[in-house]
């Protein structure tokens, strides 16, 4: 899916998704039922279909009259109320244009926009109103929440539109986000997530009540190092230049790659922010599975 190519998603990517709601924790709290109506499935309001039960479910939604005469366990699912807007928050700095060498062609911001067109189908499924926040040095691009195929082409549009430069704004930038979000929104930040000021921002956020995850993007050569020889790397962002032997210090920089995740993950728990990390090399649902699969939920 990249820059110049319509954002479309393939028939097997929209079938997993079909498998996955949006399930935000706090809003499904004593808070109670909001405002906008939502087709998706749950223990709501108004009965709609039965389906067989997984390992998981409670135990009250069990339909115990069909089980005496079927001798199989049924669950029953509802139509419920969705009490969220859905807001995605994408950073589009400087380092989101930058790619596997494996796969140069397909840069982070691309696959951060099929994630994000995933995001957008899950939205349209459970009938949510949705809306956009891109983040580079240009400062924030905005597309207000609204629902339907409409709005998704609105999202496409500026998705499409987006470019990969410059840094973090300053946060005085940022304000129009604040009049937009509300307490109780579900915000998903789908970015690189090592950027300081955009994971302030997030916690910000989750301290006054908008419930926020991050969905990290990550590249394969992030990950996997597989530099063997001289090579010259550059940060996108600041411009500083490392040269250095791929094969010498690619033990050192695991070990830090991997310490900067694990004190990453630390402090998004310890602010109540959900995460999962997607790779460039995997498939683009793939954080979504984990946070909104069965057995996940942001």
């Amino acid at each position: 899916m990249n820059a110049g190519a319509p954002l479309t998603l393939p028939p097997e990517l929209r079938a997993r998704l079909r498998l996955l709601r949006l399930r935000p924790r706090l809003a499904s709290g004593a808070s109670g039922i909001g405002q906008h109506a939502s087709r998706s499935r749950g223990a709501g309001l108004e009965f709609a279909q039965y389906r067989a039960y997984e390992p998981g479910d409670e135990l009250r939604q069990i339909d115990w009259k069909l089980y005496a005469r079927s001798d199989r366990f049924f669950v029953r699912e509802s139509e419920r109320e969705s009490p969220i807007t859905l807001w995605l928050l994408l950073d589009a700095t400087a380092s989101a244009d930058q790619a596997d060498r494996a796969a140069p062609q397909r840069t982070r911001l691309d696959h951060m926009r099929g994630v994000a067109a995933c995001l957008v189908e899950l939205a349209l499924q459970q009938g949510d109103r949705f809306g956009l926040l891109a983040v580079n040095g240009d400062g924030l691009q905005l597309v207000p929440a609204a629902s339907g195929a409409r709005q998704r082409d609105r999202v496409y549009l500026q998705l499409q539109a987006l470019q990969a430069r410059g840094g973090w704004p300053l946060s005085e930038r940022l304000r129009p986000l604040w009049e937009r979000v509300r307490p109780g929104d579900l915000l998903l930040a789908i970015g690189d997530g090592f950027d300081e000021a955009g994971i302030v921002l997030l916690e910000q956020l989750a301290s006054a009540r908008r419930e926020v995850a991050l969905l990290q993007i990550l590249s394969a050569d992030e990950r996997d190092f597989p530099f063997d020889a001289g090579h010259r790397f550059r940060d996108p962002e600041t411009g500083e230049e490392l040269l250095g032997d791929g094969a010498a210090i690619r033990a050192d920089y695991l070990q830090r790659f991997a310490g900067a995740r694990s004190a990453l993950q630390a402090r998004l728990q310890a602010g109540g922010i959900a995460s999962a990390t997607g790779w460039l090399d995997q498939p683009l649902d793939q954080p979504l599975q984990a946070l909104f699969g069965r057995g996940g939920g942001a």
